[in-house]
């Protein structure tokens, strides 16, 4: 059997201690606090002493993600090439870009943010779209497959791209029932492919 790994980070804190959250899309650049640079270093300790060995890093274009992949792989001690891809970016929020969560429910009322996060039914504004992310995540995970068989691959995205992987198994609404679809910031999901299908392994791991 092949087993082809791969491992989904969600990036570290981008919000300091008493900050109010915000909804911050593709097109807010923030960069990690020094907690996010921690959780991305204990990242790179959960799959180094997991047994994982990286061959290859692919992030989003955002800073965020690109430092949580950097400090990861230098905690693990692995030297892996790493690249951007632009379908990892966050969503874009639309009129709720980099706006507070009270500024959000007010415009889009509870309902339609609760579905969106434990449905993951989006609102009509943002974008892409979820048949546009899962086709992003299928293409991705089958050009692994069919490229890097036997290989380990990680990848640093955001909450917003990442909660859509679990449709890369057979089941995921299944897996939406049992693990939910948010990503903490700073935690991994493990998938695996066995020849046949992925198989996740692990959801929402927080080193």
């Amino acid at each position: 059997m092949t087993r082809t790994t791969l491992i989904i980070a969600r990036h570290g804190n981008t919000f300091e201690s008493g900050e109010a959250p915000r909804r911050v899309g593709c097109r807010t650049d923030l960069p990690l606090t020094t907690k996010g640079e921690d959780q991305a270093r204990a990242i790179g300790h959960y799959i180094a002493t997991n047994g994982y060995t990286p061959d290859v890093l692919f992030t989003s274009t955002l800073q965020r993600t690109m430092r949580t992949g950097a400090l990861a792989l230098e905690a693990a001690r692995i030297d892996a090439p790493s690249s951007t891809l632009p379908f990892l970016n966050e969503i874009d929020y639309g009129p709720d870009e980099n706006q507070t969560e009270d500024h959000v429910i007010a415009r889009l009322g509870e309902t339609a943010l609760q579905d969106w996060e434990t449905n993951g039914i989006m609102p009509p504004d943002w974008s892409p779209r979820p048949a546009t992310i899962i086709d992003g995540w299928t293409t991705f995970a089958d050009d692994i497959v069919r490229t890097r068989p036997g290989q380990c691959v990680m990848v640093v995205t955001s909450n917003g791209i990442a909660r859509f992987a679990q449709h890369l198994c057979p089941d995921p609404d299944s897996l939406a029932r049992a693990h939910g679809l948010k990503m903490a910031t700073g935690s991994l999901s493990v998938f695996v492919h066995d020849d046949d299908q992925w198989i996740l392994e692990g959801w929402n791991i927080r080193p």
